[in-house]
């Protein structure tokens, strides 16, 4: 299949931080409705230099894969692994270069990409892609490596208790430099993609104040366009008072074009993100 999109939206902004620890790729303002790659990484709060892991890794990933030519157009998870070995060595690098040790810098990974074969997700740590049908819900969202979220599933603690859980803020996975054993992302094909869908990539600080069912709703409201539906987002997000940095990246899908063949075949090997609680 040939997906395309309309013009990519963004934003971010500091929250009540007192530095800007998100990065994005492209970076803000430089996405085109020609790109196939999309990045949002979160510096670690209570880490040191956490915008300097998350730029890093942000741009040595989509740097990376822009510049490959895919085989058959096909982004595989082999081949982003390549690429988030490339991010890796890219941290270690940074880290040598400094007087300070920069050891404790850690960053979180979210990433979409659009192929040949649909749309290949991967994370670490708990910022999130959702992928969104207006009218219809969430069709997959990526699960938090997170000890909320872990607790949640081991039927530890509720729903509720989880929302003023006080570690809720502790995750499991993470992306930093001189790593002895290096956290994998996790990965999510999608290969069930029509015209109208959204795919929506986040930090945890849009998530402070904007529930999925808030999400679903803006996306569905069929009054507003892309723009308008971004700036709901982000008026959740500045009247809320958010503490943390908050950013994200909307991408609107625009048409897909079938090719019956490839797609029949590439359908059989299609694994689908859960849909978490947390």
């Amino acid at each position: 299949m040939k997906i395309e999109i309309r013009q990519p939206l963004c934003f971010t902004e500091i929250g009540r931080k007192d530095q800007q620890e998100d990065s994005l790729f492209p970076r803000l303002g430089q996405a085109t409705t020609a790109n196939r790659y999309f990045l949002v990484c979160d510096g670690v709060g209570g880490s040191e230099h956490g915008e300097v892991a998350s730029a890093t890794v942000s741009q040595a990933i989509g740097e990376h894969l822009a510049q490959m030519q895919l085989p058959d157009g096909v982004l595989t998870e082999e081949i982003f692994a390549m690429a988030l070995d490339q991010a890796y060595n890219a941290l270690d690098y940074a880290e040598s270069q400094q007087t300070a040790s920069f050891k404790k810098m850690a960053t979180t990974l979210t990433f979409l990409g659009l192929r040949r074969r649909g749309c290949l997700i991967a994370h670490i740590g708990d910022s999130r892609v959702y992928h969104v049908r207006p009218g219809i819900g969430i069709l997959s969202r990526t699960s938090d490596h997170s000890l909320v979220n872990d607790l949640v599933k081991a039927g530890e603690l509720t729903l509720e208790q989880a929302k003023t859980f006080k570690q809720k803020n502790i995750i499991t996975r993470a992306m930093q430099p001189l790593m002895e054993v290096r956290d994998r992302a996790e990965f999510t094909h999608v290969l069930q993609v029509e015209a109208g869908d959204y795919f929506f990539l986040c930090c945890d600080g849009v998530l402070e104040h904007l529930q999925d069912e808030d999400l679903v709703n803006i996306l569905s409201n069929p009054s507003w366009n892309d723009e308008d539906k971004l700036a709901a987002i982000k008026k959740i997000c500045d009247e809320g008072n958010t503490r943390d940095n908050y950013t994200c990246y909307l991408i609107p899908i625009d048409n897909v074009v079938a090719e019956p063949l490839f797609d029949v075949v590439a359908a059989e090997d299609e694994i689908e993100g859960e849909v978490e609680p947390i």
